[in-house]
Parts: structure tokens; sequence; C-alpha cells
């Protein structure tokens, strides 16, 4: 579906999951929905959907163009502009199953609907101003939320918390640019003018709160997609012992004989609402083992890939050249160094340690006997949030669009608070607000290009 088209047309789909299920539905959205309905439903008592209030149901059944009954329904009406799209809305809810839906789809399609493109009920709420593109996008993110934090961060971007952010960060710049223009215009009359540096104060708050605004993203994104977090060491350091501790399974085989993961095992827990994607790699060392090689190949790979490491060491064994080696590859990531097998006698020496990572960042534990696991869930906590906390009452933006978005926005303003600063003529940094000024608009759909909203209605299902 294009921005230019015209929605003047009715359109329909099927808004449920296909497959046996205690109800289907099937919707449509235009200006003929119920016109199109009419002419395929008889009400039980006689009564035409035109005729009934919005908001109100109807008890009857679909039939075909002989005459024959398809289904048993019951019909909800929504007229606008007091419905989703903000055009007249029927839903047909009819008996779960494919082909029940799949007929009466067809028969409202024989009857002058068209089928709905990926995301186009939603495209029409957008186009007929009842949400922003920022809300639009909300119902992709309540559609796919995968945990109860990110469905409630969802659920307050979809009631426009991100739109009404926007809008007033751009209400301020706005002021700006009228406070810069004023205080050019008019600085040889009598007139009270803002001074340049209270100008430039202005454009710094702005590009403050937009660097806060950045930084809730990254844990919007935490919660939404979840961190990806390896389980890498030497053979038998007691790397799938921990994973079973952590995600509280025995999902990973343990014994006391090296290089017995030889595939990356793979757990999903929660901490707190955060989806943690564990993933116990296999041991890395050199091996004559061609399988066991291919193993090793995928840990390294599993490294590359992962936002948290967890590097196990063996307590009871001293630093050796492999430990060293697997430092090496890890050292530009985000480590915490796991000490296990404190309930053995301790022979590594810790202090070597911490040349190579952080002190707060290394725990000793023991996976076999479960000491320290707890403080541990504290430490990947603290190293995924940087040691804060998330609040769902801050306005997380939790989409990537918005934040490269914000990303632009930040550099306009640096520019137009260095030309502030420098003196230089109005009209540069007065562009450069402007600029910044248009691209908060493509947030919330105001100046967004028709590539941009294509993309983002494509991801939606075929109903939506």
């Amino acid at each position: 579906m294009k921005m230019g088209i015209e929605i003047n047309d009715t359109v329909v789909a099927v808004g449920t999951r296909a497959g046996e299920a205690a109800i289907g539905i099937v919707k449509l959205s235009g200006n003929r929905s119920i016109f199109i309905v009419d002419k395929i439903f008889k009400s039980k008592n006689k009564k035409k959907i035109k005729d009934i209030d919005t908001y109100n149901m109807l008890y009857g059944h679909i039939i075909d163009n002989k005459g024959q009954v398809i289904d048993e329904v019951i019909i909800t009406v929504m007229k606008k502009p007091g419905s989703y799209t903000r055009e007249d809305v029927v839903e047909i809810n009819c008996h779960g199953g494919i082909i029940a839906t799949t007929k009466t789809m067809e028969l409202c399609v024989e009857n002058g609907a068209r089928i709905a493109d990926p995301g186009e009920f939603t495209k029409r709420a957008f186009l007929n101003g009842r949400i922003d593109l920022s809300q639009a996008e909300a119902v992709i993110d309540l559609v796919r939320s995968r945990t109860e934090q990110s469905l409630k961060l969802a659920a307050k971007n979809l009631q426009g918390n991100i739109k009404e952010e926007i809008k007033r960060i751009r209400r301020n710049l706005l002021d700006i640019r009228v406070q810069l223009e004023a205080s050019v215009d008019f600085i040889e009359e009598d007139l009270e003018v803002t001074p340049y540096q209270e100008i430039i104060e202005e454009v710094k708050k702005l590009r403050v709160e937009l660097e806060e605004l950045i930084i809730n993203e990254k844990k919007g994104e935490i919660i939404k997609n979840g961190v990806k977090i390896a389980i890498i060491g030497k053979p038998n350091v007691g790397k799938s012992s921990l994973l079973n501790l952590l995600s509280r399974k025995d999902k990973a085989i343990v014994t006391p004989i090296p290089g017995t993961t030889r595939d990356a095992v793979e757990e999903i827990l929660y901490v707190e609402g955060i989806p943690l994607i564990l993933i116990d790699t296999a041991g890395i060392r050199k091996t004559r083992s061609a399988i066991e090689k291919i193993g090793v190949d995928k840990s390294l790979k599993h490294i590359d890939e992962a936002e948290l490491i967890l590097l196990v060491l063996d307590g009871n064994r001293k630093l050796d050249q492999m430990d060293l080696q697997i430092i090496s590859k890890i050292k530009e990531k985000n480590i915490i160094c796991c000490i296990n097998k404190i309930d053995l006698k301790q022979k590594l020496e810790v202090e070597k340690i911490k040349k190579y990572f952080d002190g707060k960042y290394i725990k000793k534990i023991s996976a076999l006997k479960g000491k320290g696991i707890k403080e541990l869930e504290n430490k990947i906590r603290s190293a995924i949030l940087g040691g804060g906390d998330i609040v769902l009452e801050e306005k997380i933006i939790i989409n990537s669009r918005h934040k490269k978005v914000l990303e632009e926005v930040k550099k306009s303003l640096e520019r137009a608070e260095e030309a502030l600063k420098d003196k230089i003529s109005e009209e540069f940094p007065s562009y450069d607000l402007q600029t910044a000024f248009e691209l908060l608009g493509e947030i919330i759909g105001e100046t967004a290009r028709e590539d941009i909203l294509d993309k983002i209605f494509s991801q939606f299902c075929i109903g939506k």
C-alpha cells in the first residue's frame, strides 16, 4: 500500500491466526463495509447492519449467492469515526477454522472488497489521523511482546508517550528559532530580546534531553529483544553446570570428560522481565577431532555475536596459556569472569586475573554447590544495564529507528550550539535548528518519507 493510493476503497482480511479455534474473525474497513456485509448476512431478527447503532452486535448467518448458509456468526459494527481506522469497520465473528473464514472473506471480495495489504488497517488509522507513526510502531511491539515488561512499554507508547515527548521538543525548538531570529532582527530596536547565551543554554538543554532518550532506547531494546550471553572457557571448567544452574534446568549434559559439549546449547531465562539468551559453548582448546574443532569454531562465532561474555575459569587450576589465549580473544567484549569450583582447593591466583578484568566483575562461584549464583545474577543485571534500573515511568524509546533519527537531531543541535558560540551568522544555526525540527517529525510521521512508511507497515501481518 502506498501513501498516494485512494483509501476510499474497502478492505477485508482474516484477523485471526489460520487453523482450528473457537472463533475466527473476518474484518472489513472502508466506506462500503456495512453495505458489503449486509449483502451476505441475514440476521435472526431481520435487522440490517446499517440500521443498528455503533458498538452493537447482530446474530445471524453468512449466506452465499445461492442462498446457502456458510456459517453461523455474530456481527460487530463500529461506525466511523469511532473505530480503529476511523472508517466504518465490521467484524464477522465466525466459528474458528480455515474454510469458514476463507469462504466468508471470499464472499466479501466478490461483493466489492479487496484483500488488505500487510498492516493496512493500522496504516489507515495513521493516515486518518487516529494514531501517529510512533503509536503505529507500538502496535507491532505490542503484538511481538515476549515479556510483561516489553508489553507494558509497548502499551505506554501506544498511548502516545513518545508522540507527546517529541511534540514538546519540537515546540521548544520552534521557540528557540523565534528567539534567535528576534535577537538578530530587533537588536537595534528598543525591544526585549533573549541574550545569545540564554539561547545557547536552551539548545544545550535540549541536546542533553535527547542524549537521555538515546540512552533509554538501549534499555528498551534490551527489554524487547533480550541479551545474548555466551558462556565460554576451556573444556571441563563447569560451563554446562553453570548453564543448568542459571536456567534451573538440566539443559546441558555434564560429565567429567573434557569436550562433552560439542555444539552450543541455548536456553532463555528471564531476570526481572529481561530475556537472557544463555549459550553454553563448546570448550575452547586445540584439538585434532574434526567434530570438536567445528564446536570450537562455533564458540568463537558466539563470542563475536554475544553482548555479554561469562568467562568460566577453574579455581582448582592455575591460569595457563589456553586461558590467556581465550582472554585475548574477548578483551574487547563486555565480560564477567566467573572463578568456578570454589568448593575445591583454590590454585588460581586472583591477583593475576585482576590484570585483565575489572575487580567488580570477577565473581567466585561453585556451579556444583550453587554458591554465589544470586550474586552472579546481580552482576549480570548490572553489566547489562550499566548499573541503572529500568523504570517504566521513563519515556523509553524501544525502537531503533527512533534512535537513528535522534542521533541525527543531536548532531544538528551540536552544530547549532557551536555556531552560536562562535557567533556565526544567524542563518547557519537557524538552518540546523530547522533540520532538527523536521527530523523529529519523522518519528511521529509528520515528515516521514513514503519509503519509511512502507517499510514500517510491511512488518505487520495481514489483518492488523
